[in-house]
């Protein structure tokens, strides 16, 4: 803090010897110690008590992390996986709606179903009316 030599500290002894005298020099030395002696006492107070509180602070952080951990811990219990996974497949099936069912090729049944609407080949074609069918061709 400050910035005091040895040769900077002989000069205030020197002055200091006679501007005081030999007979009072020890007692203000005495007193001037204790003064110092005070300061520093309430300075490492004062820093010990700043620690002190920041022990608390960090100790507070840590404890909500602890807390945050806990509860997230908590929720993570295999009864709430399961729920909350099936909750997520409700809900999904609730925003999807069902796509139609058509199927991708004719089942046996609609083959049958085919044949049975189409006219014998003895009768003329002219009354029924012909399939829309595209060429195989064209595609």
């Amino acid at each position: 803090m400050f910035d005091i030599g040895w040769s900077e500290l002989v000069v205030i002894g020197v002055v200091a010897l006679i501007a005081i005298g030999p007979k009072e020099l020890p007692g203000v030395l005495r007193m001037v110690g204790q003064w110092i002696g005070k300061a520093r006492r309430m300075a490492s107070e004062f820093q010990g008590q700043f620690n002190e509180a920041m022990r608390e602070a960090e100790m507070a952080d840590i404890k909500k992390q602890f807390d945050d951990v806990t509860s997230a811990a908590k929720d993570m219990s295999p009864t709430n996986l399961l729920t909350s996974i099936s909750k997520d497949v409700e809900d999904a099936v609730k925003l999807d709606p069902p796509a139609p069912t058509t199927p991708a090729s004719p089942t046996p049944e609609t083959f049958a179903e085919a044949e049975a609407h189409t006219p014998p080949a003895d009768v003329p074609s002219s009354n029924v009316p012909s399939p829309n069918v595209p060429d195989a061709k064209a595609s």
